[in-house]
């Protein structure tokens, strides 16, 4: 009688506790530690956190049951367990395809991402390539608008550097023997060459400007002042004949006596022909450039305001078109604040698919506890979105307005249909 009495024990036990005679082994096979390395992340991402899930469920169903004889409503009670089984169904598959979803979103979306840098460093690097030519462009069209001889004064400075560093190279070596003999010591080329070279710039600019001075006046027919000037150009024509053309033509003094025997061209005629060269290159430059920017130098040297005609109109109807230095760059930014909206979006859908496929099973776990606990369902399944999560009080004040969960709509009907018979 008591060994009877004894199996049926155990067999209730074995009912009751039944889940003890596969969790181990689901647990194990789930948890795959003797597996391939790529088998067990598999395992271990698609079966361990369901496995879990069941076994858990299994647990507080068997819980559940056992408190159906000392409940109300036990038949709708029932149908809650095993609708609460049915969201634990839908949430495992939805996990499986989840984890499939977040790893096309975040594809998708690294894509995007990457299509955007992309986009950028080729608007980036078109902006490198044309700038030189959108310089050219901005540069032509300011010239070509500008009152002011831009043209002009650019190439008189131009070719002042130019002569500059052409006497500078001449008479290095003729200053470097006067200040050595000077100072007793042996001067560096380099030395001398840098403050040679701005010296003989400013002679070069100042040559110019004696010109232009000289030409104003002879319009003006102030007889005095030209005759003042007339002075000043002779002494820097000598100037600049004795110790800088000099010095050029007798760097050409070789280069003619290769082609003549006993040749000696003597001080008059190299400074006859230090005279000409000079008279040809300011005859030459000042006609062609000098002329007009001469002046505007001047000006701006002086802190005097250019000059300027008036500037003929535009026509409003004339279409004008800027061009920016950057303007793929800004093109690029002004997409990409168009684009922050699908970004915000891209980020939120990373998300979603990130966490709620596992939320969703830990929720259905939950909803086994609250069913057991206070026989009502915590969360409402399946979740579509993060903002489907409220937080702690606002889940305690929806716990206390819901209701005892009743049965689906269509076996709801068939009760009140028996009922009614």
């Amino acid at each position: 009688m008591i060994s009877e009495s004894n199996t049926v024990v155990n067999n209730i036990l074995t009912i009751v506790l039944f889940p003890l005679l596969f969790q181990e082994s689901f647990v194990i096979f789930a948890w795959g530690a003797n597996d391939p390395a790529l088998l067990v992340t598999a395992k271990r991402l698609f079966l361990l956190l369901p496995v879990l899930a069941i076994i858990a469920a299994l647990w507080i169903s068997i819980a559940s049951l056992l408190t159906v004889l000392f409940r109300n409503n036990r038949q709708n009670f029932v149908v809650s367990l095993f609708i609460t089984w049915w969201d634990l169904g839908k949430s495992i598959f939805s996990f499986w395809g989840g984890v499939f979803k977040f790893v096309f979103v975040l594809l998708f979306s690294f894509s995007g991402l990457f299509k955007v840098i992309i986009f950028g460093l080729w608007a980036i690097v078109q902006d490198v390539i044309i700038l030189p030519f959108r310089l050219l462009v901005n540069l032509g069209r300011n010239i070509t608008s500008s009152s002011i001889p831009l043209i002009a004064v650019i190439l008189t400075l131009f070719w002042c550097f130019i002569e500059a560093v052409i006497f500078t190279y001449i008479t290095t070596p003729l200053v470097i023997d006067v200040l050595s003999n000077i100072t007793g010591q042996q001067l560096a080329e380099n030395a001398v060459r840098i403050p040679l070279f701005i010296f003989l710039l400013f002679i070069v600019l100042g040559s110019y400007a004696v010109l232009s001075t000289f030409f104003t006046y002879v319009k003006s027919k102030d007889i005095p002042t030209i005759l003042g000037i007339l002075a000043v150009e002779i002494i820097v024509i000598f100037v600049e004949v004795t110790f800088l053309y000099r010095e050029f033509v007798d760097s050409l003094v070789p280069w003619l006596a290769q082609y003549s025997e006993n040749f000696e061209l003597g001080i008059f005629w190299t400074l006859a022909i230090a005279a000409f060269v000079w008279f040809g290159i300011r005859s030459l430059s000042w006609f062609l450039f000098a002329a007009h920017g001469t002046p505007t130098i001047l000006q701006i040297i002086q802190g005097k305001r250019a000059a300027t005609p008036e500037i003929q109109q535009i026509p409003k109807d004339t279409k004008y078109v800027k061009i920016h230095l950057f303007d793929g760059f800004a093109t690029y930014l002004n997409s990409l604040k168009k684009d922050a909206e699908w970004i915000q979006v891209r980020g939120e859908d990373i998300l979603n698919a990130f966490i709620l496929p596992p939320l969703q099973i830990v929720a259905a776990v939950v909803n086994f506890c609250t069913l057991l606990i206070a026989s009502k369902h915590l969360f409402d399944l399946p979740f579509k979105s993060a903002t489907d999560f409220a937080d702690s009080s606002m889940l305690f004040q929806s716990m206390k307005r819901k209701e005892t969960p009743v049965a689906p709509e269509p076996l709801r009907a068939i009760q009140e249909a028996n009922f009614t018979q």
